[in-house]
């Protein structure tokens, strides 16, 4: 028989995918299913992009890059993350295929076997798979409803010790659609001073905030820019999840042992893919803008339809395109609804449990889907409770 490595033993898949997979299924078997589980805009690419990667591929960007990234587009985002989050340099920005590496190389730069590492719950599952990879502890820190999805920071006090070696944000939040207000990252901030502690952001949804409001950048705090690793990304802001390009900052040090992890890891990203990545950040913030209220709208009705259902919550998420009812009135834990959801009314969604413990009692749902699926996504759900699923 195999025997595995141990960093591999309690490493599960992503519920987005199992979910998709099977809804696929029953569409194959004639099905009718509204596609609400998984987290990728259903806009095409911006056109400025497509162009710039196609004009790439002509123009020969098809060999090695710098395993950083390119010069350009390094520079292209120390410009963006200047002028929207604090200053930067391209000496501190790592490029890598999608955000992920970015979750994963710093922490494994960081985390010795035995550190443990704080992370949000309900949250990206990768946080903690990546943290069991480097042979960390991962530290399920609880998001709560009361305080809009974000953190005990109670919790956080009792739990920053000196075994803490990194906290993870994750602001907006995927899968609550919560931001962090200034007045507790700020809080996070002394914590994370007053005990030594490296802070990771992931800002993926940074540009999808609603309403005019302001989701506060952890890499704004200036105390804090020398133990901070920004994480963000292409995929969700300019719908190039296919392109597979993201980006961290970092402090310069800590960069080139990442770069050296990417080296190793992956080699490089593509060249076509970087170039089309500059068009994104110069090109195209009006059509990111313009996205950003159709989201808006989507989200208003999905939040509308969810809390017209009887026994279902929900609070108006402030930023990403998700939203997280509570569904503990129903009496049916999360897992076993999100399955009846699928097989009886052919909604997919996803069980809170699929991004920690604390999950239990909600689903989440994706509103990045047209309003005629939100529309009947409601409709098949408020069947399926007037049919008596209680």
């Amino acid at each position: 028989m195999t025997s595995f490595a141990d960093r591999v033993a309690n490493i599960q898949p992503e519920g987005a995918y199992e979910v998709l997979a099977r809804a696929q299924e029953l569409e194959r078997q004639g099905r009718s299913i509204i596609h609400l589980e998984i987290g990728q805009p259903d806009f095409q690419t911006f056109a400025p992009i497509c162009e710039a990667g196609k004009r790439a591929i002509d123009e020969g960007h098809t060999r090695y890059t710098p395993s950083a990234g390119t010069h350009a587009l390094r520079e292209a985002i120390a410009q963006h993350i200047s002028a929207t989050k604090g200053p930067c340099s391209p000496a501190e920005v790592v490029v890598g295929p999608g955000a992920k590496p970015g979750l994963l190389f710093p922490i494994l730069a960081l985390v010795n076997p035995g550190d443990e590492v704080l992370y949000p719950d309900p949250g990206f599952p990768s946080y903690r798979a990546d943290i069991e990879l480097a042979g960390g502890v991962p530290v399920a820190a609880p998001l709560l409803e009361s305080r809009s999805f974000s953190f005990d920071l109670d919790f956080l006090r009792d739990h920053m010790s000196d075994r803490t070696k990194l906290l993870i944000l994750n602001s907006p939040s995927n899968p609550t659609g919560g931001t962090i207000p200034r007045e507790d990252l700020q809080a996070i901030a002394q914590l994370a001073i007053e005990r030594d502690v490296w802070v990771m952001t992931d800002e993926i949804y940074g540009d999808l905030v609603y309403d005019d409001q302001d989701a506060p950048s952890f890499w704004s705090l200036p105390e804090m820019r020398h133990r901070t690793i920004l994480v963000d990304g292409f995929s969700k802001s300019f719908a190039m999840t296919g392109w597979r390009l993201g980006y961290a900052a970092m402090p310069p040090a800590l960069a080139e042992k990442v770069a050296l992890l990417t080296m190793h890891a992956v080699g490089c990203t593509a060249g076509f893919t970087q170039q089309a990545g500059v068009s994104a950040l110069q090109q195209c913030r009006a059509a990111v803008q313009a996205q950003r209220s159709v989201y808006q709208e989507r989200r208003d009705r999905i939040v509308d339809g969810l809390e017209s259902l009887p026994g279902v919550s929900c609070i108006k998420p402030s930023g990403a395109f998700y939203a997280f009812p509570n569904v503990s009135q129903l009496g049916i834990p999360s897992s076993e609804l999100a399955r009846r959801l699928l097989s009886e009314a052919g909604v997919a969604c996803l069980s809170g449990t699929d991004f920690g413990a604390y999950g239990e009692g909600y689903l989440r749902f994706s509103y990045a889907a047209s309003l005629q699926a939100i529309d009947q996504a409601i409709e098949r759900i408020g069947s399926f409770l007037a049919a008596g699923s209680r």
